[in-house]
C-alpha cells in the first residue's frame, strides 16, 4: 500500500518551514481507497514567493486547522505504508518536522519518484513534476497545489508500477505487508483478488516472486493454483505468502508482459522459456514460372519468414483460410500436389495459376497483399486495443518493424506525438516471441485497431 502525497509550505529557513496544505491519496497499486486534502494553519508567516506561486495566503488559512488536529488523520492514512512524493526527501523532512514539534516521532519508508522517473523513464530534458507530466502526456490540475500535485503523481506513480519489469517496487511493498499476511489462508488472498485480465505475481514470506501468470480471470486461476493437488501445485501452496497482480485489461497485454517478466525475473516455480513458443512458420519462394509460393514449415532460424504458428496444425489451418480467402492456387500454398490444375480451379475458385492461365503479376500481387496484412516488416505502427479503466487505452508502438513496447494512455495526442509515445511505452526486449505473440493475437482479434504512424 502507498500513500502518495504532495505538500505545499510556507517557504522560510530550513527546518522552520510550516504546512499550508497537503494531500494524501491511499494506493493500492491500482486504484485511489482513501484521501485526505486540507489547508492548514502554519502559525507562521507565508513567504511572498510563495504566495505568488500557489495563490494560497494568510487570510486562507485563518479558519483552517492547525497541524496538531490534522495530525492522528495523517497518521491514520499513512498506517502501513510507503509513503511516495516527487522529491520525497523535502514531504517526508517537513512532514518529520512537524510531528516532532509535536514530540512524536514518525517514519515510514519513502519511494521518490524524481529518482524512479530517472530510472524507468530516462533521457527526459526535465524531472520537474510540471515538465515530466508534459512530456509524458500526463494531464494536470491545480499546478502547484497540493491537490493538483498529488493526482499528478498519482498518475505518474502508476505509470512507474508498469514500467518496473524486474518489478523491485512491488517486491519491496509486499516485503513489508507480508507480517501481516503471514496468518492469512488462502482462501482470503483470493477473496482480495479481482476476476480481471492481467499479470500475477505470486510471493513467497521474502517478497520475492516465486510465479508469474497471466489470465483473463486472475481470481479464478490463483484459485485453481491454491486448490491444485499436483506436486508442483503442493510447492507453490506451501511457499506462497502473498498474491500482487497488475491489470493489463487485454490479453495481449498481459501476454507480452508475462512473455518479459518470466525471463527477467526467472520465478523458481516457472519454467525457464528456453523453448519459442511457436515451433512453426510460414514461408514464401519463387517457383520455376515466377510465381510467389507458400509452405508451413518448421522454423528455421537462416530463413526469413512471414509469420509463426504455436504448431503445424495451427499453421495448415491458416493455409487453407488464406487460399479461400485470396483466391490463392491449391497447388501454390501446398494445399494439394497435384500435377496439373488444382482442384479450386474446377470450382472456379482459383483463378488458373497453377496452369498459367492467371499471370503471375496479378497472382503475385494477391499474394504480396496477404504477406502485408500478416507481417508488420517495415512498419511504424502503434497496435490500440482497450485499456485498464474506462477511459483509458493500451498501445503497442512498433518502429520500422521492431516491436520497442508497450504503454496505456488516456488522450489522443499521447500516441499521436510519436516523442510522447516513446515516453510512456515500457521499453521491451524485441525477439521473435514476441513477433509470434503479436501476430498470432492480430490473427484470432480482427476487431483490433492499428494505426500507421
Amino acid at each position: 500500500m502507498y500513500a502518495i502525497l504532495d505538500i505545499e509550505t510556507t517557504g522560510g529557513k530550513y527546518n522552520e518551514e510550516g504546512i499550508t496544505e497537503i494531500a494524501i491519496y491511499k494506493f493500492d497499486g491500482h486504484k485511489v481507497v482513501d484521501k485526505f486534502i486540507s489547508l492548514i494553519n502554519p502559525e507562521r508567516e507565508i513567504q511572498p514567493f510563495v504566495v505568488n506561486l500557489t495563490g494560497i495566503n494568510s487570510n486562507m488559512l485563518k479558519t483552517a486547522p492547525k497541524f496538531y488536529e490534522v495530525a492522528k488523520r495523517i497518521v491514520e492514512i499513512t498506517e502501513d505504508c510507503i509513503i511516495v512524493a516527487h522529491n520525497a526527501q523535502f514531504d517526508y523532512r517537513i512532514l518529520r518536522t512537524e510531528f516532532k514539534r509535536l514530540g512524536f516521532g514518525f517514519k515510514r519508508k519513502t519511494l521518490c519518484t524524481v529518482e524512479l522517473s530517472k530510472q524507468l523513464i530516462p533521457d527526459q530534458p526535465s524531472y520537474s513534476l510540471g515538465k515530466l507530466t508534459r512530456s509524458l502526456g500526463i494531464p494536470v490540475s491545480d499546478r502547484h497545489r497540493a491537490n493538483g500535485d498529488a493526482m499528478a503523481t498519482v498518475k505518474l506513480f502508476k505509470m512507474i508500477l508498469s514500467k518496473d519489469l524486474d518489478k523491485h517496487i512491488i517486491k519491496d511493498n509486499v516485503k513489508i505487508d507480508i507480517p501481516n499476511r503471514l496468518n492469512d489462508t488462502h482462501r482470503t488472498i483470493i477473496d482480495a483478488l479481482p476476476s480481471v485480465t492481467g499479470v500475477y505475481y505470486i510471493h513467497d514470506e521474502n517478497g520475492e516472486i516465486i510465479y508469474i501468470g497471466k489470465s483473463k480471470n486472475i481470481k479464478h486461476r490463483i484459485n485453481q493454483h491454491f486448490t491444485n493437488r499436483s506436486g508442483k501445485s503442493k510447492k507453490l501452496q506451501l511457499l506462497a505468502r502473498s498474491v500482487t497482480y497488475e491489470k493489463t485489461g487485454n490479453e495481449l497485454i498481459a501476454l507480452l508482459k508475462e512473455n518479459e517478466e518470466i525471463k527477467r525475473n526467472k520465478p523458481i516455480f516457472n519454467r525457464a522459456l528456453k523453448q519459442t513458443v511457436f515451433t512453426h512458420a510460414l514461408y514464401t519462394f519463387f517457383d520455376r514460372n515466377g510465381y510467389l509460393n507458400l509452405k508451413v514449415s518448421k522454423v528455421n532460424d537462416q530463413e526469413s519468414f512471414i509469420t509463426t504458428f504455436s504448431n503445424l496444425q495451427s499453421g495448415k489451418s491458416f493455409i487453407n483460410k488464406i487460399t479461400e480467402e485470396y483466391k490463392l492456387c491449391q497447388t501454390m500454398t501446398g494445399v494439394s500436389n497435384s500435377k496439373s490444375n488444382c482442384f479450386n480451379y474446377t470450382i472456379k475458385k482459383c483463378n488458373g495459376a497453377c496452369i498459367l492461365e492467371e499471370s503471375k503479376e496479378i497472382y503475385n500481387a494477391r499474394v504480396e497483399q496477404l504477406i502485408s496484412k500478416n507481417s508488420y516488416a517495415n512498419q511504424n505502427m502503434a497496435i490500440v486495443d482497450q485499456g485498464r479503466d474506462i477511459d483509458e487505452k493500451s498501445v503497442i508502438y512498433i518502429e520500422n518493424g521492431t516491436f520497442k513496447g508497450l504503454g496505456f494512455y488516456d488522450l489522443n495526442h499521447q500516441i499521436n506525438n510519436v516523442k510522447v509515445l516513446k515516453s510512456i511505452i515500457t521499453p521491451m526486449e524485441n525477439n521473435r516471441d514476441t513477433q509470434h505473440i503479436i501476430q498470432s493475437y492480430l490473427r484470432k482479434n480482427k476487431r483490433i485497431k492499428t494505426i500507421l504512424i
